[in-house]
Order: structure tokens, then sequence, then C-alpha cells
């Protein structure tokens, strides 16, 4: 059975669309885009998710050496489609041991990014705050600057703006941060040209 929407923004249960309201409702952060729970795993269902969405969907690609793809999800319905994209990849870390990367698109003001990232949220914006960037990555074929932010310290947190939305990568373990520093580049799976055949791994507790 599919699972109940969540906040984007906290994680708390919503009150449906009635007569009262058409919008989803959290008690905390009022209307939002519902977050879907994490969604069958494979390169058909990321392809449906795209073919609606608002966003970019955004995943590495060719992926790291060792790295799988292993989640998704969106917020939003079937009348808005999707206006925030997570997708998360999982593999060997740069200095050993596990590692994790999520790449969040969205519209401002939805709270995704800040959400997983660990801060207040809930866009990046005001703590970029005219600071030098600290990553370039490629991102459907621009060269794209990513700010580092002040996140949970288990992870690191990089946030920037492409196609007109913001980008998030956020990455654990904290040196997680050098796959994002080591010319990654980005699809938009929404205009990736061609099927890409991407590797499934196990789901991610990330994304929980």
């Amino acid at each position: 059975m599919k699972g109940a929407p969540s906040c984007p923004r906290c994680g708390g249960p919503l009150h449906e669309p009635g007569l009262r309201s058409s919008q989803w409702l959290c008690d905390q952060h009022g209307s939002v885009h519902p977050l879907q729970r994490q969604l069958p795993l494979s390169s058909e269902a990321l392809a449906a998710v795209a073919g609606s969405s608002a966003v970019p969907v955004w995943v590495p690609w060719p992926l790291p050496p060792g790295w799988l793809v292993t989640g998704f999800s969106f917020a939003g319905d079937e009348r808005t489609g999707a206006r925030a994209t997570v997708v998360a990849v999982s593999g060997p870390a740069p200095f050993g041991g596990p590692g994790d990367l999520l790449l969040v698109a969205e519209e401002p003001g939805v709270g995704l990014g800040a959400r997983f990232a660990g801060i207040a949220g809930p866009d990046p914006g005001p703590l970029i705050d005219g600071a030098p960037p600290a990553a370039r990555v490629e991102a459907a074929g621009d060269p794209t600057a990513l700010w580092e932010l002040s996140g949970d310290a288990d992870r690191c947190v990089y946030a920037g703006e492409a196609l007109g939305q913001w980008l998030w990568a956020i990455c654990w373990p904290e040196t997680g941060g050098l796959l994002v520093q080591d010319h990654l580049a980005l699809v938009d799976l929404r205009n990736a040209g061609h099927p890409l055949d991407l590797p499934i791994g196990a789901p991610t507790p990330r994304l929980g």
C-alpha cells in the first residue's frame, strides 16, 4: 500500500485537500507540496516522474565508479506534477566506507533540500550571502557554481541554482563533499537525449 504523503519541510503528517481547502496543509508550515513516499526504484519509474516534472530530475552521469542509484521521490501531486525532486546515489566514499549523495531540485519555497541538509530553510539564498562558490559541477552541460552551507555535522551540503531552480547536493559522510568537487556531471532526466541504463541498488534509508 502506498504510504501517506508528508510535509517536505518537516516530515510531519498532512491534511488532504477537502471542502475547506484545495491545498495539502501542514500544521506547522501551512500549504505545501506533498512529499511522496520513496517510490519503487527502477529506470522506468524515474522516467515517468521526469515526464511530468516541473523541475529537473538530476542524476550524476556517468556515475562514479561503484556507485548506484538507490532511491528517489518528489514533492507534488497529480494536479501540480513534481515541484521538487530528490535522487539518491550510493557507493564507496572517497576515504573508504559507504557514501550517499542526494541531489535535490526544487522551486523556491518548497524546503525539501533544506530538510535533508539539516538547515532552517526553506531556501539557500540567504545563506550564500555573496560568499565565493566552493565547488562547480556541470549541470545539463552548463558550468554551475555551488556554495557550501553549514548543515548537520555528519554531512556536507552544497547549494546553487541550475535551470532556474535550486540545486542541492547533500553528501554523507562529511568528506563525501570531495565527490562533488571532482568534476561531477549531472544529467536532467527530463532531457537526457536518450534512455539511460541506470544501475539500481538497494534502497537507501536517507529518504526514509
